[in-house]
């Protein structure tokens, strides 16, 4: 989480305009598998949370989907989120791109 909270913060409301909320994101609830993706590979392209254009890149943060899978696990349900679970099967088509 470490990674993690250098764009986030602390207290999963990111920084306005720059990086998004994972606090009450609908990005993020609406597509746990596709959290944990990013997770694993980083992403770069625009995204919309909660009504707000991100452009930011994200870099890989883990490097194995186990990680991957901890790691939204604690964002889906913390700072007041409740926002289920994901599991290895749910994520077991996920590619782990082999250019990071």
């Amino acid at each position: 989480m470490a990674k993690c909270i250098v764009c986030h913060q602390a207290n999963g409301e990111g920084i306005p305009g720059a990086f998004p909320p994972l606090k009450n994101s609908d990005y993020l609830f609406a597509d746990k598998v596709r959290a944990v993706a990013q997770a694993l590979n980083g992403s770069n392209h625009e995204i919309v949370v909660n009504g707000v254009k991100y452009n930011a890149p994200m870099p890989q943060q883990v490097g194995t989907k186990e990680e991957a899978v901890a790691v939204i696990n604690y964002v889906l349900n913390t700072w007041g989120n409740k926002g289920g679970t994901v599991t290895l099967e749910d994520v077991k088509d996920v590619v782990i791109d082999p250019r990071i």
